[in-house]
């Protein structure tokens, strides 16, 4: 389910959230499923419930997942999430490609790094079955 790599310089709780968002957008978790417990999926990992309570309240703030009490967490339809999203990475991106430009970056090498991106993504689709 998620695999944690303790050389990784990110913390554990980033990790566990990283993982838990890529199953929700890639579609391993519907809308609706309900995730491990917290106890459960502390356990399975072998690392502190306090730092998977910290993952679930992040995601819960981004959109991904939503909690019902004496339920448990369960992931949150795509939609909302999505547009919630790609609206922060655009943010990102923008201030990414100002400080490029900056840099001495132009617009033309910029479009084609967009352009690779965008084939590379195209090149991932076609290969899904």
């Amino acid at each position: 389910m998620i695999q944690l790599n303790y050389r990784d310089a990110r913390p554990i709780y980033e990790q566990v959230k990283d993982g838990l968002r890529h199953l929700v957008v890639t579609g391993a978790l519907q809308a609706g499923d309900k995730l491990p417990s917290v106890r459960a999926l502390a356990t399975s990992l072998a690392i502190n419930p306090n730092t998977i309570q910290r993952a679930y309240e992040s995601l819960e703030q981004e959109g991904y997942l939503y909690t019902v009490a004496g339920k448990g967490s369960f992931a949150a339809p795509q939609a909302d999430v999505n547009a919630t999203r790609r609206e922060r990475l655009l943010k990102d991106f923008d201030a990414s490609a100002a400080e490029l430009l900056f840099l001495g970056m132009t617009a033309g090498e910029l479009a084609r790094r967009l352009d690779e991106a965008a084939a590379l993504q195209a090149a991932r689709e076609e290969r899904k079955p």
